[in-house]
């Protein structure tokens, strides 16, 4: 392996496409399609794999079917289905239907924390507070998620320490792991390296995960340069589904996650364990994406159905 001696021998891949990558989409998913996606991901060989997210159905329509997902997935033995619960009415909502592992989002910039889930930081930090009491007395683990850890659609860049400070918080609430999210895609490896030096002081890299967005194509490398610092949790999302509504301006408009299949053949090729299947994810990606009625948006995935046609 030729990356740097931090670089984890093995990775866990957190998969967000059911959740993260479709929760945007205008067309409605059906909630068999939803379903037989994640099954196909389970059998693929990933082990964490978001199936849905517990908001207000006004505002997120496409997830008003998420007890009927819970109830239909086949919960492989070994594999985790956490779902996003924002506050406590969504992780009640969220425990009737056999949740057995959340999520919590926040932010790093006080802008998009009102735009998106309308409260300030602190507010957010309180209202997670309830559904951390809650999730310690049903044993529940929960993760959390600080997005906006390199820049703002509304404020422009944010300072790495604010990011730390949302994080440690997370952590001393009691999240078992800390997604850290570029949630418009704009980040650089150098940008990832100066956030993580900073985050890192605070909380060990071990209870660290990166989610980066690919907007200005830099999803891999910023990867890359999250293991060369012993990062060995990455979020990816299968066919690259996803993108921020809220990152529509001088920034452009932030495309979806780094796709799963990209991610894991970056992975293999540096030798680096992962469990996961690329034949199958691959698989995955073509079938959700047939049903929306694109291509993928990823290479691999292109590169690979090109290769099994056959070329000119």
């Amino acid at each position: 392996m030729t990356v740097s001696s931090h670089a984890p021998g093995k990775v866990r891949l957190y998969e967000v496409g059911p959740r993260d990558g479709l929760q945007n989409e205008k067309k409605i998913v059906p909630t068999e399609v939803k379903v037989a996606l994640i099954d196909r991901l389970a059998a693929a060989g990933l082990k964490k794999i978001e199936a849905t997210s517990f908001v207000s159905a006004k505002w997120v329509p496409q997830m008003s079917d998420n007890a009927q997902v819970m109830a239909a997935i086949s919960r492989m033995a070994g594999v985790d289905y956490p779902v996003l619960t924002p506050n406590l009415k969504g992780f009640e909502a969220a425990l009737r239907a056999g949740a057995t592992e959340a999520a919590i989002f926040g932010a790093a910039s006080e802008s998009f924390s009102q735009k998106n889930i309308n409260c300030s930081i602190k507010e957010s930090l309180d209202r997670f507070a309830d559904v951390m009491v809650r999730a310690a007395e049903e044993n529940i683990a929960v993760r959390g998620y600080v997005s906006c850890v390199v820049a703002c659609p509304y404020e422009g860049r944010i300072d790495p320490q604010k990011v730390a400070d949302v994080a440690a918080e997370m952590i001393r609430m009691g999240c078992y792991e800390i997604s850290l999210g570029d949630t418009i895609g704009v980040g650089t490896p150098k940008d990832i390296r100066d956030m993580l030096d900073s985050v890192m002081a605070q909380v060990p890299v071990e209870r660290l995960a990166l989610h980066c967005h690919d907007t200005y194509g830099q999803a891999l490398a910023n990867i890359l340069a999250g293991l060369e610092m012993g990062i060995s949790v990455i979020d990816s999302s299968v066919a690259g589904l996803g993108g921020c509504p809220y990152a529509a301006n001088e920034f452009g408009a932030a495309s979806g996650n780094a796709a799963t299949e990209d991610v894991l053949y970056m992975l293999d090729g540096l030798g680096i364990e992962t469990g996961v299947d690329l034949d199958k994810i691959i698989e995955a990606a073509w079938y959700i994406s047939d049903f929306m009625g694109r291509a993928p948006a990823s290479k691999v995935a292109a590169a690979r159905k090109n290769n099994n046609r056959g070329s000119n």
